[in-house]
């Protein structure tokens, strides 16, 4: 069951309780792939005095957020404030910070990860839905109409999954997806005004949607986001403008941090593990073995083998 990312963001609010993180992590679904979970956002955050920033930290699960409370939401080049009430769409693809702008929230969140709405369960592709494209503003303001319709149904998902109901986990997806739906028929709240800090924000994006990819960690996995344009998208941005404010930032073109971050984890790979040098090149996003080998020789003056020996 692929339940680490969630596992990661359980340690993060409750810190090493292994019983604690026990007990989060059984309700999953445990006759089918996938982990769901749903949380009233004032009683999950009650022992903790300050509510954390929620930071980009790798996410590797779906978060659907009803907020109420005043927000900050940053992303990219954008800003978003939730002044009154919103709903917030996180996938693992899009990075943003969620910043708490006053000590009084309420509302409930759900989290699951992208098996809990597998093709074979719901007939859909997650992230071919409009809500979850790089573009997509994912973050919605609410009126209180909106607002009761949609916590009625957060309701619905904390009674259930607490039911003995054997179908519990095919209403919860129906549940999510309805969710989900409802949110793609809303307007998106409106940017606020570009700050002075965007260039420093979207550097930081980058960075950590770059990072996110690593450590590969077996032999089977493949980084996605592998071109300067790959990245841009995933940010939203043009390419000129992303590669404007990282030579800004960081006196590096967006192609050498990419390269140079490939080149790192390529010699942690050679050193550390028993692979092939064809499985390396796979995991690192090439389709040649003989396009690694001539990438890794331009930089380092050996073969990936003579570096190995």
């Amino acid at each position: 069951m692929k339940t680490t990312g969630i596992a990661e963001f359980y340690r993060e609010i409750f810190g090493d309780n292994q019983h604690q993180l026990d007990a989060l992590l059984e309700n999953s679904s445990l006759n089918d792939l996938g982990h769901f979970n749903v949380f009233d956002t004032e009683k999950f955050y009650r022992h903790i005095t300050n509510k954390p920033e929620m930071t980009y930290n790798r996410r590797l699960y779906y978060k659907i957020s009803l907020i109420k409370g005043e927000n900050l939401v940053e992303f990219a080049g954008k800003s978003v404030l939730i002044n009154k009430q919103g709903i917030l769409f996180a996938t693992p693809k899009i990075p943003y910070r969620y910043t708490p702008q006053a000590p009084q929230q309420a509302g409930f969140f759900c989290v699951f990860t992208g098996d809990f709405l597998s093709t074979t369960k719901t007939g859909l592709l997650i992230d071919e839905l409009p809500i979850y494209q790089p573009n997509s503003d994912f973050v919605y303001q609410l009126n209180d109409e909106q607002y009761a319709v949609i916590e009625l149904i957060f309701k619905k998902m904390d009674a259930e999954l607490s039911s003995n109901y054997a179908f519990k986990y095919d209403l919860l997806r129906n549940y999510v997806l309805e969710l989900i739906h409802t949110g793609q028929k809303l307007k998106p709240i409106e940017s606020l005004a570009v700050t002075s800090n965007a260039s420093s924000r979207i550097s930081s994006l980058f960075i950590e949607l770059l990072e996110r990819q690593f450590p590969i960690e077996n032999s089977s996995q493949t980084i996605q986001l592998k071109t300067p344009t790959d990245f841009a998208k995933t940010l939203g941005i043009h390419i000129n403008h992303l590669n404007k404010v990282l030579k800004e930032t960081t006196g590096k073109s967006t192609r050498e941090i990419i390269n140079g971050r490939i080149l790192e984890e390529a010699k942690i790979l050679l050193k550390q593990t028993q692979w092939n040098v064809s499985e390396i090149a796979f995991a690192l996003g090439f389709e040649e073995v003989a396009h690694f080998s001539n990438f890794f020789k331009k930089y380092t003056a050996f073969s990936p083998l003579k570096f190995r020996n």
